[in-house]
């Protein structure tokens, strides 16, 4: 097996996974290593030569930019997270850090030719496209119905369980990737409504905050009631 794939924190759960390991070597060769900085940006919407790449370590943001040069943040996107528009001839989204972020690389007509050899790869790459339409799907109804309590309780529901090592149980602890602002942003909110809603949840028992954004959490059994979601 290719050396930084044996050593890849992802290795087990990207879509890279379904390969063997002379299939995932053989993809490697084709992969570079970059390293972005908070608010750098991966590609930019209107890129034609935008790459694909899979999420190593950090967070990103999928946003747009309307007319009045508002941010409007769509996804976000966490370790083992896929990202490229593999069929469109060029990036719809700005693609942007939120923390400093490691991601594996390739040029799309590298995938593409992955794709064509590896069939396991292809249907990885769907069922990634599935869940992740799934999520959008849902964090639109959450939105659009949900109080502002159930809004940010299932938000944090959702850190907690991209920053678990397991899809058994959620993390105890972790560090926030979006800031007040950008959390009111993808929620709706205003930021004083996500500051008091985040104190109400504290109180409740269901977190503690840590510092600047650290979040642990007290009652994951709680939050989870207080998010709607079935399960983590």
């Amino acid at each position: 097996m290719n050396a930084a794939c044996e050593t890849c924190p992802v290795r087990d759960s990207a879509a890279c996974s379904v390969l063997t390991e002379e299939e995932r070597s053989a993809l490697a060769a084709a992969g570079r290593t970059r390293v972005l900085d908070r608010g750098e940006m991966l590609f930019a919407a209107g890129d034609s030569h935008a790459a694909c790449a899979t999420l190593v370590s950090g967070a990103l943001k999928v946003c747009a930019i309307d007319r009045d040069g508002t941010e409007q943040i769509l996804a976000l996107v966490h370790p083992s997270g896929f990202i490229g528009e593999l069929f469109a001839p060029f990036a719809h989204h700005d693609v942007v850090a939120l923390t400093q972020s490691t991601l594996c690389t390739f040029a799309r007509a590298d995938i593409d030719r992955a794709i064509d050899a590896y069939p396991a790869l292809a249907r990885a790459l769907l069922r990634r496209a599935q869940e992740d339409l799934l999520s959008t799907r849902n964090m639109l109804e959450l939105t659009a119905n949900a109080s502002a309590e159930t809004r940010l309780a299932a938000l944090l529901h959702d850190f907690a369980a991209a920053a678990s090592a397991s899809s058994c149980h959620l993390a105890s602890e972790f560090e926030l990737p979006l800031n007040r602002g950008e959390i009111a942003n993808m929620l709706g909110l205003t930021i004083e409504t996500v500051s008091r809603k985040m104190g109400e949840l504290e109180n409740l028992g269901a977190i503690a905050r840590k510092g600047k954004r650290g979040i642990e959490l007290v009652d994951p059994a709680l939050l989870l009631t207080l998010s709607g979601r079935s399960s983590v």
